[in-house]
């Protein structure tokens, strides 16, 4: 594949995304468009939009790369993903559709009655979703840097600019046909290149991964390396390099690559020969012979990592705000079950593909183990396995597929942020006017009518904040994405689902099924929880690395950060249960009742203060 065809790919992609946004922007431009589409989306198209943009770059790029390097304990990603719908059918998608809020800092707000809860909530919101944008915008500079040879920074940039004109567009309106376009498109991106791919596997004998040597170059091989690298050496092996190896600069000199690391600068080209053991990027050891195909071998302690993958991603799909915020845009609490069961499926037959990109890659495109860069195997396999027109054709078509994705997952996360900082920003405006009204600065304008003003109906100074507030929420983690390191997409993602599993996941759980939750109980949980798993995250990020058991502590922390969240979250709360909101029964009754036995529900809107106040009486 060429670069015009990648350019051509990405444009159509990013034309359609434009036309879907301002389709879906025509019906109206009032605040509850924004937030949660006028709660008139149907159960399958939402359901569309869910899978679109659930479907980020750590599933359509990031689990193909770590099952090439991994193998067999990967697949467990692609379940816990899935299965956490389950978890959200069973115990969250209806009451939370019920309770008629339009963010999670506003249920959270109606349920416990407390504006401190309301701004821990909004700061975690704010910070999962830009840890979650930042693989999606590192996974758009290194595909238009792999199908183009663009500067890594293009990619960000791009789907940056393209997400603000979604959000800042129509809100959550937009969005939603947006998403539920690029769903289809990122199935067929897969679907159809995987046939071709087998049937070329076929007709090459069906070769499988050795059981006990370690990944090699089955021919001659040209490794282009696109970012500078340091390489593990296991065994010596004569190559021949164009740039620079370990500081000096070589023209096509034969050189001997001894055990030991080396250092490829950028632009450098290595020919291995035919048979060669495949160096690995230092840091990212791959598994090797049988261990890469059997399960809990991953690491030095599989059983633990494992649970605690499981764990991060069940519970996680809970707490992700872009996720949550999908169920307030149903009609009704039965449209979001039968939302949430066609997830299911389309979420199913999403997943059975990736690991055959994986696989494929272990033995057509082990290169990538060297650079550093699996998260490629997905859009490389297409010309390198098939090749010709054909090739070239199906490399377009999942570059169109990878970019759907960035676009779709980074346009729900941002639209999730920009309605949180959209609110809190009004809080902030109403704050201070509040406080020169009280010193007399500001002259108090006349009212007419009730004291408490609804919002105005066509909402357009409301949505011009938020609008704003879009293009903060995607501003500052393009800005991050280009200063930290990439790290594989799959690995940070799951990271992020680790943050919400520990904090909005007991958060929903109790503050829907427990009347006991306490204002206290919730901050003190949030901090635990949440506070603990960040810091966790961002020592992972940095590179921060420890051995033995502190090491996988620190890398999978959910099997220890969510019981900390529900423990603390609950002890907190029993020492304080004479602080049990008032309001308490009501808002549960509201939320678990079904709609035929209380009053038509209203939203819970912001007033001119920013605040939801309380739900309607049941």
């Amino acid at each position: 594949m060429n670069g015009a065809q990648a350019i051509a790919a990405v444009a159509l992609v990013s034309v359609a995304t434009a036309l879907f946004s301002a389709y879906g922007l025509r019906p109206g431009k009032a605040t509850s468009d924004f937030y949660v589409a006028s709660r008139a989306v149907s159960p399958f198209r939402n359901a569309s939009a869910i899978g679109g943009e659930y479907l980020s770059a750590a599933s359509f790029l990031g689990i193909a790369g770590l099952v090439l390097a991994y193998g067999a304990d990967m697949l467990w990603i692609g379940v816990g993903y899935t299965a956490g719908y389950l978890v959200l059918l069973a115990f969250v998608a209806a009451p939370l559709r019920r309770s008629g809020a339009y963010t999670v800092p506003d249920f959270a707000e109606a349920r416990l009655e407390s504006l401190q809860v309301r701004r821990l909530t909004a700061l975690l919101v704010v910070l999962t979703g830009w840890l979650y944008l930042l693989p999606q915008l590192q996974g758009a500079g290194l595909t238009l840097r792999t199908v183009t040879g663009a500067p890594v920074w293009v990619g960000p940039v791009i789907v940056t600019a393209v997400v603000m004109v979604t959000v800042a567009s129509g809100g959550m309106r937009s969005v939603t046909f947006v998403q539920a376009f690029q769903y289809w498109l990122k199935l067929t991106a897969l679907a159809v290149p995987v046939i071709f791919l087998l049937l070329a596997w076929r007709a090459d004998g069906a070769p499988w991964p050795s059981a006990q040597a370690p990944p090699q170059f089955r021919e001659t091989t040209t490794v282009s390396v696109q970012q500078a690298v340091r390489v593990a050496v296991a065994e010596p092996v004569t190559v021949k390099v164009r740039g620079s190896l370990d500081g000096h600069a070589l023209a096509d000199a034969t050189v001997r690559l001894g055990t030991g690391e080396h250092r490829l600068s950028e632009g450098t080209q290595v020919v291995f020969p035919a048979g060669a053991d495949v160096p690995h990027a230092v840091g990212r050891e791959p598994l090797e012979g049988n261990e890469w195909s059997q399960p809990l071998a991953a690491t030095d302690h599989p059983v633990y990592a494992t649970y605690s993958l499981l764990l991060a991603t069940l519970l996680g799909t809970m707490g992700l705000p872009h996720v949550i915020v999908r169920f307030y845009t149903n009609p009704d609490g039965a449209a979001a079950r039968r939302t949430t069961w066609v997830v299911l499926w389309l979420l199913g037959a999403f997943y059975v593909l990736p690991p055959v990109y994986g696989a494929l890659g272990r033995m057509y495109a082990p290169e990538l183990l060297m650079t550093g860069r699996t998260d490629a195997a997905v859009l490389v396999l297409p010309t390198q396995l098939v090749g010709g027109t054909a090739g070239a054709l199906l490399g377009t078509l999942v570059t169109a597929g990878a970019f759907a994705a960035f676009l779709s997952t980074a346009s729900g996360l941002t639209v999730s942020v920009a309605g949180v900082l959209g609110q809190e920003l009004e809080h902030i405006r109403a704050h201070v006017r509040a406080r020169l009204l009280r010193r007399g600065t500001l002259a108090a304008r006349p009212r007419r009518g009730r004291t408490r003003r609804r919002p105005r109906d066509d909402g357009r100074g409301d949505v011009l904040w938020l609008r704003l507030a879009g293009v903060v929420a995607a501003s500052v983690p393009c800005v991050l994405s280009l200063a930290a390191v990439a790290r594989p997409a799959a690995d940070v993602v799951v990271l992020a689902f680790a943050v919400a599993a520990s904090s909005f996941s007991p958060l929903m759980l109790l503050g829907i099924w427990w009347r006991g939750l306490t204002p206290q109980g919730a901050v003190a949980g949030l901090l635990a929880g949440g506070g603990a798993t960040l810091a966790a995250v961002v020592l992972t990020i940095v590179g921060y690395r420890l051995n033995g058991w502190p090491g996988i502590l620190l890398s999978r922390p959910a099997a220890w950060s969510v019981p900390l969240g529900f423990a603390v979250m609950i002890g907190t709360s029993l020492l304080t249960r004479g602080s049990v909101p008032p309001g308490a029964t009501r808002i549960l009754v509201r939320l678990h009742a079904p709609e035929s036995l209380v009053l038509p529900l209203k939203d819970v809107v912001p007033d001119e203060h920013g605040r939801t106040g309380e739900p309607p009486h049941t």
